[in-house]
């Protein structure tokens, strides 16, 4: 036991090879985020990138069926960065409705 806490302790500071940030810097300021914004907030920002996302897709496909020189591999990843975005959103209302019904079953 004490050996592995000695090992989490020696990769806190580390440095993420993806962003470059230290673990504990990018917690911070998950943190610092979610604590300043409330659930409606990230609900409504999630809705309005989805939404360009949506727009970008559609503009691509616009683009590629008017032959304004769009490539067929830009609308295809446009689409699925949107079908992703979509999903997410999808899934994000479906487990708020499911934590709303569980707590109206709650009886006190």
């Amino acid at each position: 036991m004490i050996a592995l806490d000695k090992a989490a302790s020696a990769f806190a500071g580390a440095a993420s090879p993806i962003t470059g940030k230290a673990e504990g810097d990018i917690k911070d300021s998950m943190i610092g985020r979610a604590g300043s914004t409330p659930f409606a907030g990230v609900v409504h920002s999630l809705m309005d990138q989805t939404q360009t996302l949506g727009k970008q897709a559609g503009d691509a496909v616009t683009g590629l069926l008017s032959g304004q020189g769009v490539e067929v591999h830009d609308v295809m990843i446009a689409q699925q960065k949107a079908s992703v975005a979509f999903e997410l959103a999808l899934q994000v209302r479906n487990k708020a409705v499911s934590a709303y019904q569980q707590m109206m079953g709650m009886q006190f």
